[in-house]
């Protein structure tokens, strides 16, 4: 009844978000991530807003790691850092691509001592790319990829000033494209003794994740009908309650509008000259969602509407915050958030895990570290004995510090 990942040791090279979401999600599952932070600090720990002197933003993807701040600039560091290596799993670091090569640290490196080792670069454009060195952040890689391109022009109108979407979609789609190759890596391993890198892209991800691309790059004509089945398409109204709600799809969609029709009891609807194509649908789209919004003014209740809805195959989602569904019985039911120290003595809400096991057990939720807060204990599991450590200290190798924005301690 271990867990899933139970004795596989992580050595953390990651900063921010899409490396340390992957590693984050590696320890959920079991394993034993150890985070190497440069004296500098993740830029993540300067996340708003803080409690105390820990951003809740940093708490989110790194609970539960235990942390070592050391400067690699030294050669007693990195040959600690690499001794570590030695005897990891996996490695995951979203560097520039070359940057750990300079410690000594690259793929290549690292493997002469461990072939077993599963390596993982998660950057923007891949490790041998002509865009390797193009700096790459979720907003930019957004929009290289079509992701803004989709927003401003899914919204149109509805937009009143171009902008970006609100999540950093790359970064966190890359973290998890990581997980799936670091546990096919894993797999491969278990058949053949051999470990590999693994490298993944954000550009790449951002394609895959596109539900929208194989019709975007085919080049046909739908004359006016959405693509993907319209569920991204999905228009908002309002109940008499108040409340807002979607339905999963667009009645511009030929197949959808036969739907919407018999789902409001409609015939006249299907048959009016006004809706009779896409084209049309859209052109008078204000009537007809004006027809669909008086068929909702119609029910009391949010049940006895999701069930007319249910008949016709569709769903309802009623629009609410994020604070709002945690508060739902759903959320309490699934496990779906967990509380974690916030090290001021309270707790903090955070996701809980994604998956339930039926023959496994997962960890608790982890304390976060503050910065170089393990450094001792980190090295002294390495076997390095006390004096070594204090000299490390003495000479500024090893650093702590817990706010992000002060002195090193």
């Amino acid at each position: 009844m271990s867990a899933p990942l139970e004795g596989l040791r992580v050595v953390d090279f990651t900063r921010v978000l899409a490396g340390p979401l992957c590693t984050k999600t590696l320890l959920d599952l079991g394993a034993h991530v150890t985070k190497i932070e440069p004296p500098s600090g993740d830029v993540g720990r300067a996340g708003f807003p803080l409690i105390g002197d820990m951003s809740v933003y940093y708490i989110q993807q790194n609970a539960g790691k235990r942390n070592l701040s050391i400067d690699l600039n030294y050669e007693e560091a990195r040959e600690i850092v690499k001794k570590m290596c030695d005897a990891a799993d996996i490695i995951v670091e979203n560097f520039r691509p070359g940057t750990l090569g300079r410690f000594g640290l690259g793929y290549e490196q690292v493997r002469e001592r461990n072939p077993r080792v599963i390596y993982a670069s998660l950057s923007g454009y891949g490790q041998s790319t002509s865009w390797r060195n193009r700096p790459a952040f979720a907003p930019t890689v957004q929009a290289e990829t079509g992701l803004t391109d989709i927003v401003e022009h899914h919204f149109g109108d509805a937009l009143t000033e171009p902008r970006n979407d609100a999540c950093s979609h790359a970064d966190v789609y890359t973290g998890m494209q990581g997980v799936i190759g670091i546990l096919a890596a894993l797999q491969q391993r278990n058949r053949t003794g051999e470990g590999q890198h693994v490298d993944v892209a954000m550009a790449a991800t951002m394609l895959a994740a596109n539900e929208r691309l194989g019709a975007q790059l085919c080049g046909v004509d739908t004359e006016g009908e959405p693509i993907i089945l319209s569920a991204t398409d999905s228009h908002i109204y309002t109940l008499p309650s108040g409340e807002r709600i979607t339905i999963s799809a667009s009645p511009v969609f030929t197949p959808m509008f036969v739907r919407y029709c018999a789902m409001m009891r409609r015939n006249d609807i299907r048959k009016d000259p006004r809706y009779a194509t896409a084209i049309l649908r859209r052109q008078n789209l204000k009537s007809l969602l004006t027809e669909v919004q008086a068929w909702l003014a119609t029910f009391d209740d949010l049940d006895s509407l999701q069930t007319q809805v249910s008949e016709a195959g569709l769903a309802i989602g009623v629009i609410r915050s994020a604070n709002e569904f945690a508060e739902m019985e759903w959320a309490s039911e699934w496990g779906a958030l967990v509380n974690v120290d916030d090290r001021t003595g309270g707790t903090l809400r955070m996701p809980g895990a994604p998956w339930h096991f039926s023959s496994s057990i997962l960890p608790e939720p982890g304390i976060p570290g503050f910065q170089g807060e393990h450094n001792e204990s980190v090295l002294q599991d390495e076997g390095i004995d006390e004096r070594t450590i204090a000299d490390l200290k003495a000479r500024r190798i090893l650093l702590r510090r817990r706010n992000p924005f002060g002195a090193p301690d």
